[in-house]
């Protein structure tokens, strides 16, 4: 198993310098505060049991949260299990917020155009995740949200009121729970994924699962199930039982990331 070198993770490493509870609360809390979770609120995304998954498994939990939990995670299992419900228990309530705000909004916007700004912003999430060098050159997602919301604001039918819909609250909290679980077995298998799981593969697939969930939110054919079916062949190419297991200890994070692109020929992924 090689060292992950995920480009997302290893920025938010820098800014709260390696603690392991802090890194985790960031890298999972970014979906609320960059934007992107209540954008596919307002564009739909939660409106099937798939979606939910979809949007647990690759927004909250998501290549960098793997990658964090198994190449930062120190401690006993018990120790990584109570970081990840610390930080896990927060991430739900907010959620919970979060899907409650979102209709308010909604009056306000033309969501045919929201939606195609939502789709934009996963597909810079993928692209940064996939290569680092392409994720220079990309606007931050919460630049794409905000550009989202000012093209698509519509006054003529601007009525702002605050309704509470229980059932899109429990939709937002499903996705986050999903999330924090996945991300809790993560951390209780971690011994036994180190070994197993070659990091750099899960990423790059990831990211392609990732690049797909705009085809659910734009109401494409099959879009629905193309980002699970991605996700599930990731997982089966990113299992490396032949591995000599991870070559540095946790906290290796800090080296500059990798673009799967320009690996030499030993390091290229078998596939490519």
């Amino acid at each position: 198993m090689s060292v992950s070198q995920h480009p997302i993770a290893l920025k938010l490493e820098e800014a709260v310098k390696g603690r392991q509870t802090a890194l985790l609360a960031t890298v999972m809390l970014l979906p609320l505060v960059d934007g992107i979770f209540p954008a596919l609120v307002l564009a739909g995304a939660l409106d099937s049991v798939a979606g939910i998954l979809m949007v647990g498994l690759l927004i909250f939990a998501g290549s960098a949260t793997f990658a964090v939990v198994l190449a930062e995670f120190e401690g006993t299992t018990r120790e990584c299990a109570r970081t990840v419900i610390l930080v896990g228990l927060p991430l739900i309530l907010l959620a919970g917020v979060e899907a409650a705000l979102a209709p308010a909004l909604e009056s306000l916007l033309d969501l045919v155009i929201f939606e195609r700004f939502a789709a934009l912003v996963i597909l810079a999430v993928a692209a940064s995740t996939a290569s680092a060098r392409v994720g220079n050159y990309l606007p931050q997602p919460g630049m794409i949200v905000v550009l989202g919301l000012i093209a698509s604001v519509d006054p003529t039918s601007a009525e702002l009121a605050f309704v509470t819909d229980p059932e899109l609250i429990a939709r937002g909290v499903a996705a986050a729970t999903v999330g924090v679980v996945a991300t809790l077995v993560v951390a209780l298998a971690a011994p036994v994924l180190r070994q197993w799981v070659d990091l750099d593969r899960f990423r790059f697939g990831s990211a392609v699962a990732l690049g797909l969930l705009p085809l659910s939110i734009l109401g494409f054919p099959f879009g629905e199930y193309a980002p699970l079916g991605a996700l599930v062949i990731t997982a089966l190419f990113a299992i490396d039982p032949a591995g000599d297991g991870p070559t540095e200890g946790p906290g290796d994070l800090t080296e500059e990331p990798r673009d799967l692109t320009e690996q030499s020929e030993p390091d290229r992924a078998p596939w490519l």
